[in-house]
Formats: structure tokens, sequence, C-alpha cells
């Protein structure tokens, strides 16, 4: 049995977490020096997007008529995407601090939509969700090639 959420509340903080996402990929490209890993943040920041657009075509509030406005909004200082990312330039901020950030982050993020998805009765919300879970391992697995590549295989 599943347990009774307000889904459009979920909706609306899976939308703002993926443009949390997006806010810090965008960020980090800013900062990086290496092209390739400058190039993959920016990827993955459209494809967070892409992400984010997903669920606003779900969404059923009223409080974000305009999707472009919305991604275009400040970033969300209170979100531990960007707290991460900026605790991380505190310090020496490189590619591989950001690389990694990214990878703890997209670990996380995946498994909060699994546990979200498994709080879902609705199928074809359940399905955006995993959906979105399964594209998030795949920013995973990206960020650790991309890791990989630049500083040779890590624990």
């Amino acid at each position: 049995m599943t347990e009774k959420i307000d889904i459009q509340k979920a909706i609306k903080e899976a939308m703002q977490t993926e443009k949390n996402a997006m806010d810090y990929y965008k960020y980090g490209a800013e900062k990086m020096h290496d092209e390739k890993a400058k190039r993959s943040f920016e990827i993955l920041a459209t494809e967070e997007k892409q992400h984010a657009h997903m669920f606003f075509n779900i969404y059923k509030g009223d409080d974000i008529p305009d999707f472009e406005a919305f991604i275009a909004s400040a970033p969300d200082t209170e979100s531990t995407w960007w707290k991460a990312l900026q605790s991380a330039m505190l310090g020496d901020f490189d590619e591989r601090k950001a690389i990694e950030l990214a990878i703890e982050q997209e670990a996380q993020l995946e498994r909060d939509l699994c546990a979200m998805a498994e709080k879902i009765d609705d199928e074809a919300i359940k399905k955006i969700y995993l959906a979105n879970a399964r594209s998030t391992h795949h920013h995973y697995e990206l960020c650790i090639e991309e890791r990989n590549a630049l500083f040779g295989a890590s624990n």
C-alpha cells in the first residue's frame, strides 16, 4: 500500500529540484577550464531543463504559469545543489570537485525519485518519475566517466 502524498506538491518539488540541478551544471560549466568537462556540464544542464519541463507538463498548479520564466529565475540558494557548489567554491574549486559533487548529487536524486515513484499510485505520473530516475542514473554514469577520463579511475 502506498503512502498518501500531495502529488502536485511533490511534482512542484521535483520540478524545482531539476531546476536546481540545471543551475548547478550551468554555473559549474562557467567555472570549468577543461573544454570537455565544460561541454559535459552544459549538456547535463540542458537535460536537467528537459526533466523540469516533463514535471511542468503534469503540474496542475497555477503559481508557475510560464516555464521559461521559471527556468530563468534566480537559483534557489537554499537547495542542496547550490549549497554544495557554494561550499566547494570556498575551497580550491576545480573540475574534480565539481564532478565529485555532481556524482553525489545525482546518486541522491536518483534515490529520491525512485522513492517518490514508490509512493505514487497514478501510473502515468509514476512513469515520469521513473523515467527521470533512469535519466538521472545516466547522468551519474556520465559524471563518473568524465571523472575517470580526466583524473583516472577513483573510488
